[in-house]
């Protein structure tokens, strides 16, 4: 992998949905304070067939990354079996139509949910691994949701060896961390980390490699302390902040903290793995990317 030296520099945010209706008004201004805040580079994951349009050509308009698929909480969109067909043919349609874009890094947001109730978990899994298949065969990482679903993330991710990626959000135990990181897998670490109650989770920061670890936001979700309102706050009214990109070297310095690193440690170390987790990053970051019309 053969980049710029000042590319470690810069922080990576692994995972942001700058397609989200929240950031609609401003997506400029968002990325330019992240920009400012020393964030270099966000991947954008897509979360159903109607948002890779959006995340594409944000990515374009901004110089930044972006994955395709469709998210374990949008599949009860669709109504049969017929629809899950269709639409994992408009994925792998645009999967290969941007086949030679550059800023094309991985498939996803992809994967199982086991916490919200009332999802259809057959679907889920058929959905999961036919997306799997997707990815090796145009040859790319994933962005894995992991909620509750760790175990079965990796059956299929098991029969499939090679695959690598990010298990997104990653919040399970210590074996399930180590099995992902032996397939080949960072893990991401956001604004859950920053909270002092989520012992387990600082543990487990303090306890895998250091090549296992990248860092993300999921703005404008997982919102760190300084921007969380309590239950009973937000029945009197007052939302969440709003989770950004640029929020991403406050987070980093739990992450550092934890670690006993430096920020320019944790800064090019935590780059040095998203590079790895996600190969074609390297080819966007030998520089500040500059926007671009998209073709």
């Amino acid at each position: 992998m053969l980049v710029a030296p000042d590319v470690f520099a810069m922080w990576i945010d692994t995972h942001c949905h700058l397609s989200a209706s929240e950031f609609a008004p401003d997506a400029a201004a968002v990325v330019a304070r992240a920009r400012a805040a020393g964030v270099g580079q966000m991947v954008l994951p897509a979360v159903d067939t109607a948002d890779f349009a959006p995340v594409q050509a944000l990515a374009h308009a901004h110089g930044l990354a972006y994955a395709l698929g469709l998210h374990p909480l949008a599949l009860d969109r669709l109504s049969d079996r017929a629809a899950e067909t269709a639409a994992l043919d408009a994925l792998d349609a645009a999967l290969d139509a941007c086949r030679d874009d550059p800023r094309r890094v991985a498939v996803g947001e992809i994967g199982l949910d086991h916490f919200v109730p009332g999802l259809d978990r057959a679907r889920q899994e058929r959905m999961y691994a036919a997306q799997l298949g997707l990815a090796a065969r145009h040859g790319l990482p994933v962005l894995l949701h992991v909620r509750r679903s760790a175990d079965g993330l990796l059956k299929h991710l098991r029969r499939r060896p090679g695959m690598g990626g990010i298990a997104h959000a990653f919040n399970g135990s210590l074996q399930q961390a180590q099995a992902f990181v032996d397939l080949g897998f960072a893990l991401g670490f956001g604004g859950a980390l920053v909270f002092e109650r989520a012992l387990q989770l600082r543990t487990l920061a303090t306890q895998l490699p250091d090549s296992a670890l990248v860092l993300e936001t999921d703005a404008p979700d997982i919102p760190p302390p300084w921007l969380y309102r309590r239950a009973e706050q937000r029945a009197a009214g007052l939302a969440h902040g709003r989770n950004e990109p640029a929020e991403l070297p406050r987070i980093a310095q739990t992450l550092a903290d934890l670690r006993g690193w430096d920020a320019a440690h944790t800064a090019a170390q935590t780059t040095r793995n998203a590079l790895a987790a996600l190969p074609r990053l390297a080819g966007l970051c030998g520089a500040l990317p500059q926007p671009h019309p998209l073709p």
